[in-house]
């Protein structure tokens, strides 16, 4: 009843005029960018971090949320109709959604797509409901060692799991850690790799690394890689509507892709790639006509969409409870709430309860909003595809740079912007994927100041990490992220080798 009391708070909180707007900002703009090719949501939060400075944080992320959940309804329009994914998830949209669009159906692949969106975030808000509170509980026998170990199982999950090289993963997470060095040791008041410049006394700010790395670099790679190439548009034809055909093999399709994305989101090595494709193969195996895809069966838009969308939520589970950003767009998120000096995690839930339960209460109006945004205006987000793309981009890069002024008002903001945004570049050309960079910057203080801390409460024994049965778990499970897929690449790569000799 506790939970069902705090949600109604949230709800007072959420539907105050002002978060009406800030929700209804948030999902109008993450529709408009999911729409976009080359920009996603990390990539909008991470652009209006330093404007938000002004707002309150329960506004703030509210709109923030309505971004998140509309970028991954509008994710699905330009993969329908352009085959060119915003985000990694709607890869397998594009599979059947295009072939859909090229039939002439591409409005009944954007309908299915938007109201399987619209069930599977719904029903995954209401799990996001009552199972945060039960990790807050989990979280609240965490001491020192037990926190340590967590954040070392955060740093490894999105470091493995986020990108194709484990070495490439941790070569960005170094990267990350070493920003997070430069600074005023927090115990001893020294100095460290600051090169003379006071301005680093205070550390390189989280907002300044996201921005880099999300917007310029993003917008940099995106430039050269498609040149501004002419892309073929798919109009919307026929009617809007979904058939009663169309809806009976829907319906099930987006269930399933619900009960499988909020799970895997809300794991730390989930997101929302993994449940997308194990939607389509799993439609692809449940389908009495499994010839049909790739070829434009709407089971395969049905289930990853909805999939795709159950897994945000899923994502806010650990974020929220245990401070774990299991994701890009969780990561700039967490950069957001240190921005507003707020720790996310089980204190966040009695220390700041308003936030809490309005952003989760927030995310079923949005809901609501979205789905009355997509099913009629599809046609209106398909115009936004007609923005020439120089425009866009050089756009992107400066509003990224004014704001990375304005939020100390000096240059050696602007300076490291564009050193960071040239490293980001560089790093998506080599293929080294900079989510962990991030979390890196925004953990890795946090693990130093738990390690030192737990190391003063047993008096410098480092057994401490291993007598504790919580913390035994976490890092015993941060080791098999890292360990059993070298393993099995090992294997593989092995039993290739004996076959080619076989031949």
């Amino acid at each position: 009843m506790d939970t069902i009391a705090a949600l109604f708070h949230g709800f007072a909180v959420a539907v105050t005029p002002y978060n009406l707007f800030w929700s209804l900002v948030g999902v109008t703009l993450g529709t408009a960018i999911g729409v976009l090719p080359g920009i996603g949501p990390a990539l909008t939060v991470a652009l209006l971090l330093p404007v938000t400075y002004g707002l309150e944080p329960t506004s703030a992320f509210i709109m923030f949320a309505g971004i998140y959940y509309g970028a991954m309804y509008g994710g699905s329009t330009t993969s329908i109709l352009l085959n060119t994914p915003g985000e990694s998830a709607s890869i397998v949209t594009a599979l059947d959604g295009h072939a859909m669009a090229r039939k002439g159906r591409g409005a009944q692949a954007l309908a299915t797509a938007a109201i399987g969106s619209f069930v599977a975030g719904t029903i995954a808000t209401v799990a996001l409901t009552f199972i945060a509170p039960l990790m807050v509980k989990i979280a609240l026998l965490f001491g020192p060692a037990e926190y340590f170990a967590l954040m070392v199982l955060a740093l490894t999950t999105v470091t493995a799991v986020l990108g194709d090289s484990l070495s490439r993963g941790l070569a960005s997470l170094l990267f990350g850690l070493a920003l997070g060095l430069v600074g005023l040791d927090l115990q001893t008041g020294q100095a460290r790799f600051t090169l003379g410049i006071a301005e680093l006394l205070d550390g390189i700010d989280v907002v300044v690394v996201a921005v880099g790395l999300f917007a310029v670099g993003e917008t940099l790679f995106t430039v050269a890689r498609h040149c501004f190439e002419t892309e073929e548009i798919y109009q919307l034809k026929g009617s809007k509507w979904l058939s009663r055909e169309d809806w009976r093999r829907s319906w099930k399709p987006w269930l399933r892709g619900t009960a499988l994305g909020f799970p895997i989101g809300a794991l730390p090595a989930g997101g929302s790639e993994i449940p997308t494709f194990l939607s389509y193969l799993t439609e692809k195996r449940l389908s009495k006509n499994p010839e049909e895809f790739g070829h434009g069966a709407i089971e395969a838009v049905a289930g990853p969409e909805a999939a795709n969308n159950a897994s945000a939520a899923g994502v806010l589970a650990p974020l929220l409870a245990l401070g774990l950003p299991t994701s890009a767009t969780a990561a700039i998120m967490l950069a957001a709430f240190q921005q507003y000096g707020i720790q996310p995690g089980p204190l966040l839930f009695d220390s700041n309860p308003e936030l809490v339960w309005g952003l989760i209460a927030s995310l079923y109006i949005g809901n609501v909003m979205l789905l009355l945004l997509n099913l009629p205006l599809a046609g209106v987000w398909v115009k936004l595809l007609a923005i020439p793309r120089p425009w866009l981009y050089s756009g992107i890069l400066l509003f990224a740079t004014m704001g990375a002024y304005t939020l100390n008002n000096n240059i050696v903001d602007v300076a490291l912007l564009w050193i960071i945004g040239l490293i980001g570049f560089g790093m998506r050309v080599l293929n080294v994927p900079v989510a962990p960079c991030i979390v890196g910057l925004i953990l890795g203080p946090l693990a130093e100041q738990q390690f030192r801390r737990a190391l003063t409460i047993s008096q410098g024994d480092a057994s401490v990490f291993f007598t504790h049965p919580i913390s035994l778990a976490l890092i015993v499970i941060a080791l098999t992220l890292v360990l059993v897929p070298t393993v099995l690449r090992w294997r593989a790569a092995r039993q290739a080798r004996e076959a080619a000799n076989h031949v």
